[in-house]
């Protein structure tokens, strides 16, 4: 059994399967996490933003 569990994953690793499917879930989480920071720095911005009309427009 344990023949056949190395077996399998040593086939797994000479493969190009496994290799390329980590690189695209590097790569995904990536881009996730360049999504997420650009859109919390641009809402933070559009939020200063309406802020400042909300102060200039007369009460």
């Amino acid at each position: 059994m344990k023949s056949r569990l190395c077996k399998r994953l040593f086939k797994f690793l000479r493969e190009e399967d496994g290799p390329t499917a980590v690189e695209y879930a590097i790569m995904l989480a990536a881009i996730f996490l360049a999504c997420v920071a650009s859109i919390g720095s641009m809402g933070t911005a559009l939020n200063q933003k309406f802020n400042n009309i909300e102060q200039q427009m007369p009460k």
